[in-house]
């Protein structure tokens, strides 16, 4: 995997787009950023582009805007996340729109926690 730096200018940029969504954080990671909503990693950001995360359904729509797979292995393999629509970060409301999207897939992807734990029956 390739060092992909990420400036404290965009970082923050991003975060504010982002802020309407809640309680909105960055993290450092694997040589990006990862952020988060809420506790959901739903997106990061590498070389200072923003990529969302996305399943099979939401794929065919990036895929439609001209959003391109994160690959950050030299092997070219992709990873589930996808550029944001460039017109999108010229348009907070476009760009909240795709980012709930990317939420949504974020919490169908979160594994539930393991049920039968902690203190049994009395």
């Amino acid at each position: 995997m390739t060092v992909m730096a990420v400036s404290n200018d965009y970082r923050d940029f991003v975060l504010e787009l982002l802020a309407p969504l809640g309680q909105v954080s960055a993290r450092r990671m694997f040589g990006g950023v990862g952020i988060y909503a809420n506790g959901l990693f739903f997106a990061l950001i590498a070389d200072d582009v923003l990529y969302l995360k996305g399943d099979e359904d939401l794929k065919v729509a990036f895929e439609a805007v001209g959003a391109q797979a994160f690959a950050p292995f030299e092997d070219g393999k992709t990873m589930a996340y996808w550029t944001a629509p460039a017109e999108a970060l010229d348009d907070q409301d476009l760009l909240l729109d795709w980012a709930r999207k990317s939420l949504a897939v974020a919490a169908r992807k979160q594994k539930p926690s393991p049920k039968g734990r902690g203190r049994g029956p009395r």
